[in-house]
């Protein structure tokens, strides 16, 4: 037998996240619950199908017409409103280049590579902890990775630590910054300490990219643009991912975009050039269905409102869990503070349980959390949250 080609390939650990569902889907245990991966569940533990997404769609049914290739850089219709909705009046959108991409994971990949064409020896700069995923993209791109201080020993936002690193990053670095609903602490900036995160990024020359997967669900969608806004307004470069996964519940669609603020219409149709070019040879032509549903619930004023009102009652049922979890906790824990998980925004709580708690939590109890501690808060529901708050204070007197 000839050597194989694939002989000497290495088995690489499965997703940190992704790995966990798959872990979760083998577990025939019928108690278990997946607290993993960063999806919205309503009250029967079910993914919804938005009505105005709905709406949208048997409209598109009914005037359906053939499948052609979309635009390189997707539908013209969909990037403008998208832009509209981040940016409003905050810049000039006649300098914003906007382009469809395969959710957020795609927009953050198309502004990784576009960055690599403009600065190649930058540095790029997350938050400590962020998405796994932050470190990957942006090395796969060829940047060395680094970190600022985001979650303190305390359990808390270490701003102190995030402004003094700030300050010694050097020019022309990248900052990530979560625009909203901090992936996987939950804990988000003021708008005080936006204002002066901004005004240290433009001081020293550094160029913000602020990942925005989670709009609407900390504040609704007006207060959670305040941060793109802010750095908008001042119309230096600015990088901004955005993805409808969890706030149209697109997940499988794959509906995002980038928008990168430029000085000037000619800056722009460079720009756009390039990324045009990304796109082309990463995977030459975004998919249309989601993208044309989102850009139909933006367009039409009583869908748009539907989808305000849709959106409000996840962020509402959201809080409730938040607000249930602590309580539960609270008696069942005595003597210790629980209202970190009430302070927090978005889908995820960093829960403070310690990797051989998450461990044991999973194995012991079926309760599947990150190793890092992160849940998803939005998988709770009033029949699984009693046996959760339950096993979590179990593991936390256990291990």
């Amino acid at each position: 037998m000839s050597h194989s080609l694939f002989a000497q390939v290495e088995e690489l650990p499965r997703d940190p996240i992704l790995g966990l569902t798959e872990a979760f889907n083998a577990d025939k245990t019928p108690h278990r619950v997946n607290l993993g991966v960063g999806v919205y569940q309503d009250e029967n533990g079910k993914v919804p199908l938005l009505a105005c997404v709905k709406q949208a769609e048997e409209a598109m049914l009914a005037k359906a017409g053939p499948h052609t290739y979309v635009p390189i850089d997707g539908y013209a219709h969909y990037n403008a409103a998208v832009a509209k909705m981040v940016f409003a009046d905050a810049c000039d959108l006649a300098n914003v280049v906007t382009v469809q991409a395969l959710g957020g994971t795609g927009a953050l990949k198309l502004g990784a590579e576009m960055i690599k064409v403009v600065t190649p020896n930058a540095k790029v700069w997350i938050s400590d902890p962020s998405w796994e995923n932050h470190r990957a993209l942006f090395t796969a791109a060829g940047f060395d990775v680094e970190t600022y201080p985001y979650y303190g020993a305390d359990g808390e936002l270490d701003f102190a630590g995030l402004i003094a690193t700030l300050e010694k990053i050097p020019a022309g670095d990248v900052v990530l910054l979560h625009a909203c609903c901090h992936n996987p602490t939950g804990l988000d900036l003021s708008q005080d300490q936006w204002r002066q995160i901004a005004k240290i990024v433009r001081a020293r020359g550094l160029t913000p990219f602020l990942d925005t997967a989670y709009m609407g669900f900390a504040e609704g969608l007006e207060a959670d643009a305040f941060s793109v806004r802010l750095f908008a307004s001042d119309g230096g470069p600015l990088f901004v991912s955005f993805s409808f996964s969890k706030s149209l519940s697109l997940y499988g669609e794959r509906v995002g975009a980038l928008s990168v603020l430029t000085a000037s219409a000619q800056e722009r149709s460079r720009v756009l050039s390039q990324i045009k070019r990304i796109a082309r040879i990463t995977y030459s032509s975004p998919a249309g269905h989601g993208a044309a549903a989102a850009a139909a619930v933006l367009a039409d004023p009583a869908l748009r409102q539907q989808w305000d009102e849709e959106l409000g009652a996840m962020r509402v049922r959201i809080k409730k869990m938040r607000q249930l979890l602590a309580e539960k906790l609270s008696k069942t824990v005595p003597g210790r503070d629980f209202s970190y998980i009430i302070r927090q925004n978005g889908m995820f709580s960093y829960s403070r349980l310690t990797k051989p708690q998450a461990v044991l939590l999973r194995e012991k109890y079926a309760v599947y959390a990150l190793d890092s501690g992160r849940i998803c808060v939005a998988a709770l529901n009033e029949n699984n949250i009693d046996y959760v708050a339950e096993c979590i204070a179990k593991v936390m007197k256990e291990a």
